[in-house]
C-alpha cells in the first residue's frame, strides 16, 4: 500500500476538488469549492502568496502549463480560464463552449492545448493560444465527465465518467471500477494510470492491459475528487470531500510491476525446468490436452 508522505495540506474554507503539481515538484495548485485558488509549498506545506479569486462559483479543476507559468481552470460556470501563475490575474476572455459544469481540465505536454471534460458528458480541445476549440468534441461517455488528462506524447487522452468507466480515446480498452470515477491520470512514462472516486481509494492501473497494479491506496475519509502524478512518477497527489490534500509515494507501482515480471519470469523458468526434468510426462500432457481440448487430469 502507498504511504503517505507528511502531513495533510489544511487552509481551504471549502471542500478542495483539484490539485495540479507544478513542473519541478516543488509547487501544488489547488482548486477549491470556496472559490479560491491557492498554491501551496510541497515541502513546508504553506501557502505561497494570496489566493487566486475571480470566480462567482466553485472551482473544480486546475492544471498547471508545462513551462510552470500559468494555471487552467475549470469551474461550475461553465468556462475555463487561464491565470498568470506569478500574477494571479487573468489572460484573456473565459474559453467558452460546453454547456454545464467544466469539472476537469489538463495541459497537454507541449503546452499547445488544453483538453476539458464537463458535465455535459463531452470532452473538448482547445488551442491555448487562440482559446478556440479544435475539432468536434469527443462523445462517448453517458454520464458527467469527472476527470481528463492527456498522454505523455500528447496521442491520446484518458477520461473518467458517473457512468463508472475510465476510457482512453484512440487506445483500444477500459478500465472499470466498482463506484464513479472522479478523476484519472497518465503517469510521466505512459505506462500507468492513476483514478480515484467515491470509494475513496488511489488506485493504479496498468494503461496497456486495464488491469489494477497493486493495492489501493487508502487514507481519505470521503470521496476523491482528483489525483495526479508528480512529474518525476514518484509521487500522486489527491484531494478529497474530507477537505485534505493528500501526497502518496507511488514508487510503489514500480515495484508492484518488477515484482509481477519476477513472478512470470519464475513460473516461466520453473515450467521449463519440470519440462527438461520430465519430458515423457510433459509430453503426454501436451497430447492429452490438443487432442481433447480439455485441461489435462491426473
Amino acid at each position: 500500500m502507498g504511504e503517505v508522505v507528511g502531513e495533510p495540506i489544511l487552509g481551504h474554507t471549502g471542500t478542495v476538488r483539484s490539485v495540479s503539481f507544478s513542473p519541478d515538484g516543488k509547487f501544488v495548485v489547488s482548486g477549491s469549492m470556496d472559490k479560491t485558488i491557492r498554491i501551496w509549498d510541497v515541502e513546508t506545506r504553506k501557502p505561497v502568496g494570496e489566493p487566486f479569486r475571480a470566480y462567482e462559483e466553485s472551482i473544480l479543476s486546475v492544471a498547471l502549463s508545462p513551462d510552470g507559468k500559468h494555471i487552467v481552470s475549470g469551474s461550475d460556470d461553465g468556462t475555463l480560464r487561464i491565470w498568470d501563475m506569478y500574477t494571479g490575474k487573468l489572460l484573456g476572455e473565459p474559453l467558452r463552449r460546453h454547456t454545464d459544469f467544466v469539472m476537469s481540465v489538463a495541459l497537454s505536454s507541449d503546452g499547445k492545448h488544453i483538453v476539458s471534460g464537463s458535465a455535459d458528458r463531452s470532452i473538448r480541445i482547445w488551442d491555448t493560444e487562440t482559446g478556440n476549440p479544435v475539432g468536434e468534441p469527443l462523445q462517448g461517455h453517458t454520464l458527467d465527465v469527472n476527470s481528463v488528462a492527456f498522454s505523455p506524447d500528447g496521442k491520446a487522452v484518458v477520461s473518467a465518467s458517473r457512468d463508472r468507466t475510465v476510457q482512453i480515446w484512440d487506445v483500444t480498452g477500459e478500465l472499470r471500477q466498482q463506484d464513479e470515477v472522479n478523476s484519472a491520470a497518465f503517469s510521466p512514462d505512459g505506462n500507468y494510470v492513476v483514478s480515484g472516486g467515491d470509494d475513496k481509494a488511489v488506485r493504479i492501473w496498468d494503461a496497456e492491459t486495464g488491469r489494477p497494479v497493486g493495492e489501493p491506496f487508502k487514507g481519505h475519509n470521503e470521496l476523491i475528487w482528483t489525483v495526479r502524478f508528480s512529474p518525476d512518477g514518484k509521487r500522486i497527489a489527491s484531494c478529497s470531500e474530507d477537505m485534505t490534500i493528500r501526497i502518496w509515494d507511488a514508487q510503489i507501482v514500480e515495484m508492484a510491476a518488477r515484482l509481477k515480471l519476477e513472478l512470470y519470469e519464475a513460473t516461466q523458468t520453473a515450467v521449463e525446468s519440470f519440462i527438461a526434468r520430465n519430458y515423457d510426462t510433459a509430453t503426454q500432457v501436451l497430447c492429452k490436452i490438443a487432442t481433447s481440448g480439455k485441461p489435462a487430469r491426473f
